[in-house]
């Protein structure tokens, strides 16, 4: 194995999702920096249709408050279809992480109050300083989605290259047209997801349990 592919893989490893951060504000020119590498996925003929809209400071409370008095008054109004199912492994593994979530928070699987409450730190970004809202140009569909996909796993890569903790939310994309709104976005672009990333916390217990990962067998299909 060569030293850049042991380097990557030690950041795929280190690599989690964030629950718990410090409020500490992040340098401006790492975020660039943190935004740049993201830059660098992939795209369908280069089309590169992301773009990430980053909360700093006091604009962080101003989207956190609007965001849940939207969750509070409005339904949600995704830009993409939620899953219909999560069938077999699929739905086996969803299930094992909310587990070892309210696990290492302390909450028994039967206390629905103290899950809803949990489920709320969604949309606290879980205390991070910062969340970036990642869109995608409409007009480029499925392949820009997909392709905007890309742009997200490499952001959550460097910033765990970075020191930074980070976490990916598709519950904040449900109110999609009040981001749109508050962000002054136009309509042509598809809100797919938000990440909140900062300084982690890693002594918070949202942040004590990894997630297992797929056999090589259940990824991995030869041929010939």
């Amino acid at each position: 194995m060569t030293d850049e592919f042991t380097r990557l893989r030690q950041t795929l490893d280190a690599r989690y999702s964030c629950r718990g951060f410090h409020p500490d504000p992040v340098p401006e020119a790492t975020i660039q920096h943190l935004v740049m590498a993201a830059g660098r996925a992939p795209s369908w003929c280069n089309a590169q249709p992301w773009k990430a809209t980053v909360t700093h400071g006091a604009e962080t409370v101003r989207f956190r408050d609007a965001l849940l008095a939207a969750v509070e008054h409005d339904n949600p109004a995704p830009d993409l279809p939620w899953p219909e199912s999560y069938p077999g492994a699929h739905g086996a593994r969803r299930l094992e992480c909310g587990l070892q979530l309210y696990e290492a928070v302390g909450i028994a699987r039967s206390d629905r109050a103290a899950r809803t409450e949990q489920s709320l730190q969604n949309y606290h970004f879980f205390g991070a300083p910062h969340v970036a809202i990642i869109h995608s140009e409409a007009a480029l569909g499925t392949y820009g989605a997909m392709d905007t996909g890309g742009f997200i796993t490499a952001f959550t890569l460097a910033a765990t290259a970075l020191g930074l903790g980070s976490i990916a939310q598709a519950s904040v994309a449900a109110y999609a047209p009040m981001i749109r709104a508050h962000f002054d976005l136009p309509e042509s672009r598809l809100i797919l997801c938000a990440i909140s990333f900062g300084w982690p916390d890693t002594n918070h217990p949202a942040n004590a349990f990894r997630t297992s990962r797929a056999a090589l067998d259940d990824i991995y299909d030869p041929r010939g």
